[in-house]
């Protein structure tokens, strides 16, 4: 059952029935991962995706957000973005949980086209317990992440402490 609640004209909350969801912690790393889509259906994809965190020995999944509709930033020309928030736990390092969203993404159709272009699946890690690191491939808390709509609502929807 999909449940949709207008916030305002640009966004829309839609819950789902593991969108907001919320267990109990296992004592592992946190990381705050931001989720995205706008090509094919966003939501069901964000449903096998939690399926597919489930099963997986990397992550162990504590909480979601409910899942934000909301415009495009950057190349504009494009549809609205579904985006939510997961908090997980994992033994991975920062640079291996980058490693395996990256494999994550590919599993679900991902490709690279351009800078904010459309996608089925974008995966970012928006914290990392209390790390800050800025490397080549990874930055972290995200940058930018303070500005967006995309990160912030869902937030404040969220009960878990990241760190």
């Amino acid at each position: 059952m999909v449940k949709r609640k207008i916030l305002n004209e640009k966004h829309t909350l839609i819950f789902t029935p593991h969108f907001p969801y919320n267990t109990k912690s296992k004592g592992r790393y946190k990381a705050l991962l931001g989720i995205g889509g706008n090509i094919g259906d966003v939501v069901r994809r964000f449903e096998h995706l939690f399926w597919y965190f489930k099963r997986s020995s990397f992550v162990h999944m504590v909480e979601t957000a409910p899942i934000l509709k909301n415009p495009p930033f950057g190349y504009l020309e494009q549809g609205d973005f579904y985006n939510s928030l997961i908090l997980v736990e994992t033994h991975l390092t920062p640079q291996a949980l980058l490693r395996y969203m990256l494999r994550v993404e590919k599993v679900f159709g991902r490709k690279r086209l351009f800078k904010d272009g459309p996608r089925t699946l974008d995966i970012d890690i928006i914290f990392y317990e209390n790390v800050k690191m800025d490397t080549k491939s990874l930055t972290l808390p995200h940058p930018a992440w303070m500005q967006r709509d995309s990160v912030l609502i869902p937030l404040s929807m969220m009960k878990g402490r990241i760190s």
